[in-house]
């Protein structure tokens, strides 16, 4: 398919460098995203029925952790940069006017406590350029922290190509691309598109062409080993597993669609995050990757979790955006320091002055109880 076509929420085929902004179908996109937001803020879009699984993780407390709380280190680095805790915040959103504002506080926010950030989906930039700098906002609010672009599997499966997604790169000078991974919910969301049929193909093209890593991340399912190898075959370089048990973007997609008794035993659907992170570690034996945990983190102790197994960063956006949006930008602040504090205390308990040795540090593991 040639480099510069992707399509749009219909399946229709258009083109990413030559279609003008009013051939293109941008506003149903940006009322989605301000759609997601409110719901993710203001709605219970919980897993119902399952968790994330951290409740099944217990540290084993150390009595004489042998070490002064004040000199715990839990820098870590991320895309070459070095961070103050193994955190981002994650793909959240950016495409229509209310955003330029989330993601300036946001990269505002991670820039001050240096931790990463990653936006929202780009793809109505490639629609329309009118809310382009909805996105830009979080780069000029954070020059220094690694920042991540976004754009769907369905659009990298129809052949997007690299000169846009470079131009997605470019646009905030991102230091890696998220390609998010998310068949359930376009299967559920009224104007999603379900032409998947491709995606390892463009991946591998993209990781052929660009400058900056690839990251694989579902958006609340999970990603099964057997899916990771798959996606590392292809050229990814980053698995954001994104589990089941924290916001349910099924869950969301019920809720916009208004008929819910057709699809809402969806709405629990996919792998709890702890089952993904196992199960990832364990392929890490062979294979070299990097690890992001993701979906269901709800504080520092289920961070400190995360980072005991296997991965490298643990990611979150509802917590952060949700403080903000009801609290205000120094309740984001603090919310980002509880966690980095959390984190600490956890390491601090159980003798870790490292985060290595925290990957290292004795627990215990619970049975699940999912089904």
């Amino acid at each position: 398919m040639p480099d510069n076509h992707f399509t749009d929420a219909d399946g229709r085929q258009s083109s990413g460098t030559e279609q003008s902004p009013e051939k293109m179908d941008a506003p149903r996109t940006t009322s989605r995203k301000r759609d997601h937001v409110e719901l993710v803020v203001h709605r219970d879009v919980a897993f119902r029925a399952k968790s994330a699984g951290f409740e099944r993780v217990e540290f084993v407390h150390n009595a004489v952790p042998e070490l002064n709380f004040a000199d715990i280190d839990s820098r870590s680095v991320f895309l070459g940069h070095t961070l103050s805790a193994p955190l981002m915040i994650s793909c959240m959103t950016g495409g229509y006017a209310e955003a330029e504002a989330i993601n300036a506080a946001l990269g505002a926010a991670c820039e001050r406590e240096n931790i990463a950030m990653g936006v929202g989906s780009q793809r109505q930039a490639l629609e329309n350029s009118q809310f382009v700098e909805s996105f830009r906002a979080a780069r000029r609010a954070a020059p220094s922290i690694p920042i991540t672009a976004n754009i769907g599997a369905a659009e990298v499966a129809a052949g997007m190509g690299s000169g846009n997604a470079q131009k997605l790169v470019d646009m905030i000078e991102a230091n890696a691309l998220t390609v998010h991974l998310n068949p359930l919910q376009e299967l559920l969301q009224p104007e999603g598109n379900t032409q998947f049929a491709g995606v390892l193909a463009g991946i591998e093209q993209l990781a052929g062409a660009l400058n900056v890593p690839i990251i694989a991340k579902e958006v609340g399912a999970g990603i099964s080993a057997a899916a990771a190898e798959r996606l590392l075959d292809s050229g990814v370089d980053w698995i954001d597993v994104a589990g089941a048990g924290g916001t349910s973007w099924a869950g969301v997609e019920i809720l916009r669609r208004g008929n819910p008794e057709l699809v809402d035993m969806f709405w629990d659907w996919g792998i709890p995050t702890v089952d993904c992170l196992i199960e990832l570690h364990q392929l890490r034996q062979s294979r070299a990757f990097g690890l992001v945990g993701s979906g269901g983190l709800t504080s520092g102790l289920d961070l400190a979790r995360t980072i005991r197994l296997g991965a490298d960063l643990g990611a979150a956006a509802r917590p952060f955006v949700r403080a903000l949006k009801t609290e205000g930008e120094e309740a984001l602040h603090a919310e980002i320091r509880a966690w980095k504090f959390q984190l600490r205390a956890a390491m601090f308990l159980t003798g870790s002055a490292t985060l290595e040795e925290l990957s290292r540090a004795e627990c215990r593991l619970a049975a699940s109880g999912t089904q």
